[in-house]
């Protein structure tokens, strides 16, 4: 993980995180602002740790693919949206031996098994998952997630002490799953 994998600006400058680790103790409030996903083990790790922490969690633009398991992940009650927040959500897979993008079933499941009820309702009304992305935004979002009381503009996150933060994958490369003694599975 690189210096680049979590920006967080705030009235204070972004400081250097120490490598291998996470700072979220640093932060009060985390934001995901524009989230692509990656690799669904090493997500659930850092997910994992987000939750420990305590903090709580604005989801302030697109949450995609691996990203969207912050539902299931973190508690309702640490968890707010935006009208920015866009979630978008697909089959897991994994490359093949050419390294094309193939469906997994495994990692489909565990995803669906990550999400909550409410979730895996709607995307099941939806067809379920498959490889093309499909979104969950605005009034439908809204009602299933409460709404962030400081939503006015970037000057009121900054007023309300939630610093800006890009949640990254580990990597650029999402068929990357070396020295983790897993299947790389992706979302």
């Amino acid at each position: 993980m690189t210096d680049r994998d979590i920006y967080a600006d705030s009235s204070r400058r972004a400081r250097r995180r120490p490598r291998g680790g996470f700072c979220f103790a640093l932060l009060r409030t985390v934001r995901i602002t524009g989230d692509p996903g990656g690799e669904i083990g090493p997500y659930l790790d850092r997910l994992e740790t987000l939750r420990k922490s305590g903090q709580n969690v604005v989801i302030d633009g697109p949450c995609l693919s691996a990203c969207t398991m912050v539902l299931g992940v973190i508690p309702r009650d640490h968890l707010c949206v935006t009208a920015r927040a866009r979630l978008g959500f697909h089959a897991a897979w994994r490359p093949d031996e050419v390294g094309r993008q193939v469906v997994s079933p495994d990692g489909t499941d565990l995803l669906m098994n990550v999400y909550p009820q409410q979730i895996r309702d709607w995307i099941a009304g939806r067809g379920g998952l498959s490889p093309r992305l499909m979104f969950l935004t605005g009034s439908e979002l809204a009602s299933m997630y409460p709404a962030c009381k400081h939503d006015r503009n970037e000057a009121a996150a900054g007023a309300s002490g939630a610093e800006r933060f890009l949640f990254r994958p580990f990597t650029s490369s999402f068929a990357s799953g070396r020295g983790r003694g897993r299947k790389p599975l992706q979302q």
